[in-house]
């Protein structure tokens, strides 16, 4: 059940309609008002969950900070309900997690949903808020779902699985609107499909220039495509790198990367999307794929796999996840690591971890500020 503040108010009637122009034809003017908006999702875990039943009833467990739409947000997890009347219940609260100084700053107003993740998955992202409110959100203070789901209903789905589960929160910011003059919609414009087109040549081969050879495998591309998404593509295709890269009919051959890797590279390159992979294989695709972007300098590529692994780190994953941080100066990824660190069972739980000795073998340097956290936190 979510809280909602705001009731419905009765709207004015409309106004009369305006009478026929003496010419015989009515006047066709129009108008719009648009919605400038950012929209996002985050993803929480719940790991352990058995164990944060011994939480009070209306105490919270707070996420770490995400951002979404130009602002800091965090979500409250209550374990045993927000009050005593819902105790029975999970409640989970979306907070705006900005400082208190930036309070005499209009409200951030945003539409949200927060579902059990795997709830309505084939919808698009944002989909469901389409008739959602638009709430005001002030630094500190947020909205509650106060009966989420009952822990009797929870414990007895699917949605939890070895002690944990996972929620997703959707957001879209609203930050302006304006009115505008519209023409009347005589011609219906299609969305641009540059993306789609650019895919389609890729996959087709039509008109391709160059062929590169990855682990045993052949993968024909567009030079001037990739020259014009990464500058290391431009200098070996075109610049002093070349060699007899640029003739046609060379073989490209790429080192020391796998195929699916370098296909999914060059997909980003041309459609600006990321390969569809099962949940559990995520970190791992992304974890390849920012090595990837980072010796081919696609830098918005690289952030984005960055900011999805500060999202999947894990006990298992956390040593591995920060020694390529510390290898490829991923600085947001570092901190998420050391954010994560810094709860004493997670420390104590990495060191026993295989990841563990290949950082120690891996980045000697970032060893000194793992034994310093330790010492801080025993």
């Amino acid at each position: 059940q979510r809280k909602n503040p705001h009731p419905e108010q009765r709207r004015p009637n409309p106004p009369s309609r305006p009478a026929m122009p003496s010419g015989g034809k009515p006047r066709r003017s129009a108008s719009a008002i648009f919605a400038d908006t950012a929209s996002g999702h985050h993803l929480l875990t719940v790991h352990g969950y058995s164990r944060t039943k011994g939480v009070p009833t209306g105490e919270r467990v707070k996420s770490r900070p995400f951002a979404i739409g130009g602002h800091r947000w965090r979500i409250d997890y209550y374990p045993n309900g927000v009050r005593a009347e819902v105790a029975d219940y999970v409640s989970l609260s979306l907070m705006l997690d900005e400082d208190e100084d930036v309070a005499a700053a209009p409200a951030v107003k945003a539409q949200y949903d927060i579902r059990l993740a795997g709830e309505a998955e084939e919808e698009e992202e944002g989909a469901a808020l389409a008739s959602a409110s638009v709430d005001d959100f002030t630094p500190g203070r947020g909205w509650v779902y106060t009966t989420f789901v009952s822990r009797e209903e929870l414990e007895g789905s699917e949605h939890l699985r070895n002690d944990s589960f996972t929620v997703r929160c959707d957001i879209v910011v609203v930050r302006d609107y304006r009115a505008e003059d519209a023409a009347v919609a005589f011609v219906s414009v299609p969305q641009c499909d540059l993306r789609r087109d650019l895919a389609g040549l890729l996959e087709t081969e039509k008109g391709a220039d160059v062929v590169f050879e990855v682990g045993g495998e052949t993968v024909a591309a567009h030079r001037c495509v990739l020259a014009a998404r990464s500058s290391v593509f431009a200098a070996e295709l075109f610049g002093p790198m070349k060699g007899g890269n640029a003739d046609a009919g060379v073989v490209v051959r790429v080192e020391d990367m796998k195929p699916e890797v370098f296909k999914a590279l060059l997909r980003f390159a041309y459609s600006g999307l990321l390969p569809e992979t099962r949940k559990e294989d995520q970190d791992v695709t992304c974890q390849h794929l920012l090595v990837a972007a980072d010796r081919y300098g696609m830098r918005r590529l690289k952030l984005i796999c960055e900011e999805k692994l500060c999202e999947c780190i894990n006990v298992g994953s956390a040593a591995i996840v920060l020694a390529l941080a510390e290898q490829h100066r991923c600085e947001g990824l570092k901190k998420a690591c050391f954010d994560f660190l810094a709860a004493p069972a997670n420390l104590r739980a990495v060191v026993a971890t295989e990841g563990f000795q290949h950082l120690s073998r891996s980045c000697p340097s970032l060893m000194a500020e793992v034994i310093t956290m330790s010492l801080g936190i025993s």
